[in-house]
């Protein structure tokens, strides 16, 4: 299931290029073909031939879209300033509303700098040419979030295994904690399949799933726990609405980067505008705070991202784009 799902999202992306991207004679790994890995990193190298380097008067700028996107453009908004500042580029947010949307904007140009979340890296990575290389973390360097079953409170769901016989909502197919590690979990640990065990729905978003427990439209849902900190401190909905049932291992959060063919020189800057920026008194301070999230820290794709290439493996999924 997820296999035919992925692959129907890559063939899009496929199409939007309209085969106009020609395969390169060079080393690919998983990567599709027009991109090169000649130095093994598993994320596509910037081209060496200046003219495909990309150097945009205007930088466009995306989050993943977990929740509300006006909620984010203004979280974002001092973070931007700076990054024009470092760039000395206008910048401008763009508000998606799905994961395959934001990778489709990244592959067919449109997009330059994104936090992809933790499920679409890989896709954005070997179909998109998404370059990622930092994080969000706290003071002390800890970060990750974990995948959580919620249900809400009578719902007749005590444990996992109650799930069988009902409805347990996911975000979308990309999503690694509304999709593939519960997939993979429930198979390998409880031998709960989809369709055959349990009905699976698509809410599109954390907070949607999140919100269709608490108001009793789901039984349950796989989640990221790191959303529902958030709309927690907004109040969005209150601990009493939910039950937890289940806690992963801790996975790594959005990943941001951007995409593999700016010039080399933009990349540093924006790379640099990451890492010193001071979140003191910010609107990315006032939001993400709420996660205890308080600096960018440079990660590499290759092995920060390899518990979810594992678990891609486990579901079947294959990253090729056509």
């Amino acid at each position: 299931m997820t296999s035919t799902l992925l692959s129907g999202v890559a063939l899009a992306f496929s199409m939007t290029l309209g085969g106009a991207a020609a395969a390169q004679d060079c080393p690919h790994g998983t990567l599709d073909k027009r991109f090169c890995d000649t130095d093994g990193d598993l994320i596509a190298d910037t081209p060496t031939d200046e003219a495909q380097q990309l150097d945009p008067d205007t930088l466009i700028f995306a989050y993943t879209p977990v929740e509300d996107p006006a909620v984010y453009k203004e979280a974002w908004a001092d973070f931007l300033t700076h990054l024009e500042e470092a760039t000395g580029k206008d910048v401008v947010f763009f508000p998606v509303q799905s994961n395959a949307a934001q990778i489709e904007a990244m592959r067919s140009g449109r997009l330059h700098i994104a936090g992809f979340n933790t499920g679409s890296n890989p896709l954005a990575v070997n179909c998109a040419g998404f370059s990622p290389f930092t994080i969000m973390a706290s003071e002390d360097g800890s970060f990750g979030y974990e995948m959580e079953i919620l249900t809400y409170p009578g719902s007749g769901i005590e444990k996992v295994e109650d799930i069988k016989g009902k409805q347990l909502a996911f975000t979308s197919p990309t999503s690694n904690s509304g999709f593939k590690a519960p997939s993979a979990i429930l198979k390998s640990d409880f031998d709960l399949l989809p369709d055959r065990d349990f009905e699976p729905v698509y809410s599109g978003k954390h907070d949607n799933s999140i919100l269709g427990v608490a108001n009793k439209d789901y039984p349950a849902a796989s989640i990221a726990n790191s959303v529902l900190a958030r709309m927690l401190k907004r109040d969005v909905v209150t601990e009493d609405q939910l039950v937890s049932i289940y806690k992963s291992q801790t996975f790594p959060t959005t990943g941001y980067g951007v995409v593999y063919n700016l010039k080399p020189e933009l990349q540093d800057k924006i790379r640099a505008a990451f890492f010193d920026f001071d979140w003191a008194g910010t609107s990315l301070e006032e939001e993400f705070s709420k996660n205890g999230e308080a600096q960018f820290i440079e990660i590499d794709y290759k092995s920060y991202w390899d518990v979810i290439r594992k678990i891609d493996s486990a579901n079947d999924v294959s990253y090729a784009c056509e």
